[in-house]
């Protein structure tokens, strides 16, 4: 049997800067020296009610990101996002703060980083509000896509560049993604995969490899996060302007009587946090991109009239392009699992470690976490101020999809979702061969440590929530514990699929100058964790746009026309 033990990075960490908000549109250099992309933010209320670029994003999230600071270098770009900087809030920073994230936004406290809503299913999810979006929220695993998802973008048209996309990759990896160490905890649930054959053991790696892996990371060994904020720092500063607290209410379009000809976006609408409105507009050969999200965009699309006519009707929204699929083929990776409280306390260590089944068709990775508590309840009750530890599985490439559509014509209102959890039997039987894997891991040597003594003698653990059924060759036992044990990665995709409503390079189908350029495109879930393919396509598709667009002579960035 491999050997499993856990590696450490040695490589220094990346230079974090704390710098304060923007007062003015002044340039600001911190330390006197090195320039830092904060010099490009500001809030929405100092920009001017009118301007021009080369292109305007939508969403300085996990995809706009990347995709500005690659357009940055030869085009003006502006990005509009609603929420604040990341730097704002302390708890984005650290894996502490990531119980915190999950706290505020599910209490709906007042400017959290992220967002809660609730899909018809009944399962409780976020969205990220904030600059990084999901990147600045999540639990900073890192992984790139399995080949699956680049065979689903080929079937639907896609023509990859390998080459392109591994070098968009490592770009990212360069400056966001880090070799972690493992704990004692995912150190021994390690060891446990092994012993439950998922095999082999392929060390360190941020491939997707079948078998048991330790993965890439975007928290650095001094424990802070770099979200794809960050790069940002590879932009060329003069040419970007990042507008926070930006809401983008619609998409502004030309539409030629009796439909001669396409209809186009010639920018977009939005407000600042005062409620002021504000005209962003292309310059020749500009366009839009949205990069909101799988929820955010085909939301934005719908409140410009971009839709099927039927959902758009009930909210007197006009009707620009008839889309009957935007919002459709919404998916999300159903997480089930167990948690357990641990006889000894444990540092908060988000995932670093996963076991990916042969087929790829579920996953298995693990975490611990403490949950702050009352003094005088953890006086009471010691037991439950111990850390709790988590295993827990996704299903890889749900069948089974959904839809989002309209709550209300108000861009601040979360659509409605319905995902539609197990409504296939094939993420059903991915999720029963995943939990009875879960239950061999469970009953490894490895894990004996994490038990407590019995009550009728012998040892075994204490549950918090569903416990681990007794016969995992039972499907029936096993069924009624996915159903249980439902919730979310938070790694929903879909309503704006190539081939249904962006074409093979991520165009809008039927209107010109605009694209979507975010999770919302993937018919599969890339990988473990979205986030690196996320970050990768930004950087892509603006490489890709550049060597289309960008000539010296023709379309430079602040060249007048």
């Amino acid at each position: 049997m491999e050997k499993f033990k856990s590696f450490s990075l040695s490589s220094p960490p990346l230079i974090f800067l704390s710098f304060l908000f923007l007062s003015s549109l002044s340039p600001i250099s911190p330390s006197g020296g090195r320039r830092h992309y904060n010099e490009s933010l500001f809030d929405a209320t100092l920009l001017p009610n009118t301007s021009t670029y080369d292109f305007i994003i939508v969403g300085g999230g996990t995809a706009g990101c990347p995709l500005a600071a690659t357009l940055s270098q030869h085009f003006k770009v502006l990005v509009l996002e609603s929420g604040r900087n990341n730097q704002d809030y302390p708890q984005t920073a650290t894996e502490d703060g990531f119980l915190q994230i999950l706290a505020d936004a599910s209490s709906g406290v007042a400017n959290s980083p992220a967002q809660s809503f609730t899909s018809l299913d009944g399962v409780s999810n976020i969205r990220g509000r904030v600059l990084g979006g999901g990147s600045s929220v999540n639990g900073g695993f890192y992984s790139r896509a399995q080949p699956a998802f680049f065979e689903a973008g080929a079937a639907a048209g896609i023509v990859w560049d390998m080459g392109l996309v591994n070098a968009s990759y490592e770009w990212v990896e360069k400056k966001v993604v880090h070799r972690p160490k493992l704990d004692i905890w995912q150190t021994a649930v390690g060891g446990a995969l092994l012993e439950a054959n998922v095999r082999p053991f392929n060390g360190f790696s941020v491939e997707h490899l079948e078998g048991t892996k330790i993965s890439g990371t975007t928290f650095g060994p001094d424990g802070r996060r770099h979200s794809a904020a960050e790069l940002l720092g590879y932009a060329k500063l003069t040419n970007l302007v990042v507008a926070l607290r930006a809401t983008v209410e619609k998409i502004l379009l030309d539409i030629h009587p009796g439909g001669l000809k396409k209809p186009f976006a010639k920018g977009v609408m939005y407000r600042d946090s005062l409620g002021r409105p504000h005209y962003a507009f292309l310059r020749p050969q500009g366009e839009v991109i949205l990069s909101a999200g799988a929820l955010g965009s085909p939301h934005l699309l719908l409140l410009s009239g971009i839709g099927p006519p039927n959902l758009l009707r009930p909210w007197h929204i006009p009707l620009a392009v008839s889309h009957p699929f935007v919002g459709q083929f919404l998916a999300d990776n159903p997480q089930t699992g167990v948690t357990i409280i641990s006889p000894f306390r444990l540092p908060t260590y988000l995932s670093k470690l996963v076991g990916i089944s042969n087929s790829s068709s579920f996953y298995i990775e693990t975490s611990t976490k403490n949950t702050p508590l009352h003094p005088q309840i953890s006086a009471a009750s010691p037991i439950l101020n111990h850390t709790i530890a988590s295993l827990f599985e996704k299903v890889a490439c749900p069948v089974s999809t959904g839809s989002l559509w309209l709550a209300s014509a108000d861009v601040q209102d979360n659509p409605v979702v319905k995902f539609n959890y197990f409504a296939s039997p094939v993420d059903m039987g991915q999720c029963i061969e995943g939990m009875r894997t879960m239950a061999k891991v469970l009953k490894s040597p490895k894990l004996e440590g994490f038990k407590f003594p019995g009550v009728f003698g012998g040892k075994e653990f204490r549950y918090v929530g569903p416990e681990m059924v007794r016969d995992e060759e039972d499907d029936l036992q096993l069924e009624g514990l996915c159903r249980k044990s439902l919730t979310t990665f938070w790694h929903y995709h879909g309503g704006c699929l190539v081939g249904k409503v962006v074409d093979s390079e991520y165009r809008v189908i039927g209107v010109d100058s605009l694209r979507v350029v975010d999770g919302s495109t993937f018919a599969v879930s890339p990988g473990t964790n979205p986030q690196a393919t996320v970050m990768m396509l930004g950087r892509y598709v603006g490489s890709q746009l550049t060597k289309e667009k960008w000539t010296p002579n023709r379309f430079a960035a602040g060249k007048k026309r």
